[in-house]
């Protein structure tokens, strides 16, 4: 078997000649190791590098998970990370927040494919995780903590890297279920270990979806169709060219706030959204140098219609960037990464002409990975446009205790610059500063989430961040003085200094040979150290309890709980949400080596909770579908 390190952009994938069978673990050869995917990492340090050389909070989950949970949803798999929690607005394609150890949604930096996902044109700059499915998924890595040591502006919650399918041999899936939900995915890719590799997926989605406002009786429905491309040519065993693009097109129909009463409840609005990415570049890897240079762009186009089919708003927003990251091993244990990069975003509505603005940042980092111990202590700085220079550090160390047993700890700054929506907009306010932060953590891991060495896994983090200078919406009903002036419906303000700590756990277990079990859980200490109050949307518990039973050979049974306790909907601590319970059994039969069935029930009693005050969640519902995977 011959295995070849690929790294688009900032995306590792792996690809095997020849393929891979279906049920076995994906590994990579690094030396003599032979070490699974799911081990490995790029969100630590921007390039290549194992788990438990880092003293960073990190999950990675794998394909093979990812196909066991089943379904469209990414929601269902981030919250299989503790300290990770979503909101969404109604049901799938709504808008979908994700917050890391109490960040904001919008403080956690999204990479698919290597590409940044932001879009200039949302309010505050972030990610909707509606719009991206899991359909075809090979990998997904959560950082939780602040790294713009490594990654730069928006890296003040996590990071959250995404890399979709790009291995040899076919594989198509399609599945059915509650409220007509349909999905369908085909893939493949052909490889040679001398001339590279070509491959592309379609995926498919639609649902006729849940009233959006969870008083309405209208089902308020989702379509989305994507396109991936993934392309490289070797030009030997030390160099290589690359290229990936991704297209996304979906229409979603939403709720709004009619008059007279304006509050939510049942409309005809639809929101149309465009998502076109794509990177290029070359890697060289000499084994003691390794370089990766890549030109990478998003662009989000979002249009919304009222009723009647009148365009009622529409953005656009696209950022360009240019960047290099390197790792060098100099001699020995001693490694050193390095990177620099640019970033130019602009966006523009229907009802102006637009904004836009320049980010440049280099940074370096010295680290000893020599036997028991790992550490990495690094800095970077970044030179923006409207708000000067910005100085970020970071340092992380692991340390092995005893055989399988490592004491982790990292620190870590943050900072987000402030959105061109929020500078330029009819809300926007130019005196704004960037958001801030630092962030602590302190851990124990044994083993690895893989059981791949031994039958149990276990960690336990504390972790604490600190965030200044926090953006929030400022209301200006009945106010016309100060920062109110001008601005007759509200603008942005740097109005908070916020906290958040606590613990996370979690615990992995092959109990027997047919049985696994996983129980992951954090308490989220999150408060507005101005006011006292407690921040909007993140609840103090949160935990997912999951498990399977390979019942016999070719059937395999699962079960995954989640539970997640009461939370204020609102900064001012008024509008409570209940916590919620839900219960997912799954199942899936091998038919062949080829041909997989599967089915789930989500939501099995029926939980009536809500993520966003207002906004309906979906029911009890069956779903049914199938793989094939061919070589």
């Amino acid at each position: 078997m011959v295995l070849k390190y690929l790294f688009s952009g900032v995306s590792l994938a792996v690809i095997a000649v020849p393929a891979i069978a279906q049920e076995e673990p994906l590994m990579i050869d690094m030396g003599s190791a032979r070490i699974p995917e799911e081990t490995i990492t790029v969100t630590a340090t921007g390039t290549r590098i194992e788990l438990e050389d880092t003293g960073q909070a990190i999950t990675v989950i794998g394909e093979d998970e990812i196909e066991a949970v089943q379904g469209a949803d990414l929601t269902r798999l981030l919250e299989r990370a503790p300290g990770v929690v979503t909101t969404r607005n109604g049901g799938a394609g709504s808008f979908t927040g994700v917050r890391v150890r109490g960040a904001e949604a919008e403080q956690v930096l999204v990479v698919v494919d290597g590409v940044r996902m932001a879009d200039p044109a949302a309010p505050a700059g972030g990610f909707d995780f509606g719009t991206l499915l899991a359909l075809d998924l090979q990998k997904l890595e959560i950082l939780r903590g602040s790294n713009s040591t490594i990654w730069g502006s928006d890296a003040i919650g996590g990071v959250v890297v995404a890399s979709t399918r790009a291995a040899s041999g076919l594989k198509a899936s399609a599945e059915y279920g509650a409220r007509d939900t349909a999905s369908a995915r085909v893939s493949g890719g052909v490889s040679d270990s001398d001339t590279g590799f070509l491959g592309a997926s379609v995926t498919w989605f639609k649902t006729d979806g849940i009233s959006a406002a969870d008083a309405g009786t209208e089902a308020d429905g989702f379509e989305q169709w994507a396109l991936n491309g993934h392309a490289r040519y070797y030009f030997n065993d030390r160099f290589e060219v690359f290229a990936r693009t991704r297209y996304a097109s979906g229409e979603l129909q939403i709720d709004g706030f009619p008059a007279p009463a304006f509050t939510l409840a049942d409309t005809d609005e639809v929101q149309e959204t465009r998502q076109w990415t794509g990177s290029t570049g070359a890697v060289l890897d000499t084994g003691a140098l390794f370089l990766s240079g890549a030109y990478s762009f998003a662009d989000t186009v979002r249009d919304n219609f009222d009723a009647d089919g009148t365009l009622a708003f529409a953005s656009d927003g696209r950022s360009d960037r240019v960047d290099l990251r390197g790792e060098w091993r100099p001699i020995g244990p001693l490694l050193v990464h390095f990177g620099a990069e640019s970033e130019w975003t602009q966006y523009e509505t229907d009802t102006s002409v637009g904004e836009d603005t320049r980010i440049s940042g280099a940074y370096g980092q010295a680290g000893i990975e020599w036997n028991a111990i790992s550490g990495h202590i690094g800095a970077r700085v970044d030179d923006h446009a409207d708000f000067g220079t910005a100085v970020s550090f970071g340092a992380d160390a692991s340390y092995a205790i005893a055989d399988g047993l490592r004491l982790r700890a990292s620190v870590g700054e943050g900072f987000k610059a402030p959105s061109l929506f929020q500078l330029y907009s009819d809300y926007g306010n130019l005196a704004l500063e960037p958001e801030q932060s630092t962030s602590f953590d302190l851990g124990l891991a044994y083993g690895d989430r893989t059981l791949s060495s031994r039958p149990v896994h276990g960690a336990v983090t504390l972790f604490q961040r600190n965030t200044d200078n926090q953006i929030a919406f400022v209301s200006c009903f009945g106010e016309s003085d100060g920062i109110c002036t001008d601005r007759p419906f509200g603008t942005y303000d740097n109005v908070a200094r916020t906290r958040a700590r606590g613990v996370e756990a979690e615990a992995w277990g092959r109990i027997a040979d047919t049985v696994t079990l996983g129980v992951l859980y954090a308490f989220t200490d999150s408060e507005n150290r101005d006011t006292g109050l407690d921040l909007a949307r993140r609840p103090r518990h949160a935990a997912t309890v999951t498990g399977e039973w390979q019942a016999v050979d070719a059937v395999t049974l699962g079960a995954d709980l989640r539970i997640v306790s009461d939370s204020y909907d609102d900064a001012a601590n008024l509008v409570r949400l209940d916590g919620y319970e839900i219960l997912t059994l799954r199942a899936s039969w091998s038919v062949s080596e080829q041909v997989e069935l599967f089915g789930r029930v989500e939501n099995l009693w029926d939980e009536q909770y809500q993520t966003a005050a207002g906004y309906g969640t979906a029911g009890t519902g069956a779903h049914i579908g199938a793989r094939v995977a061919l070589p």
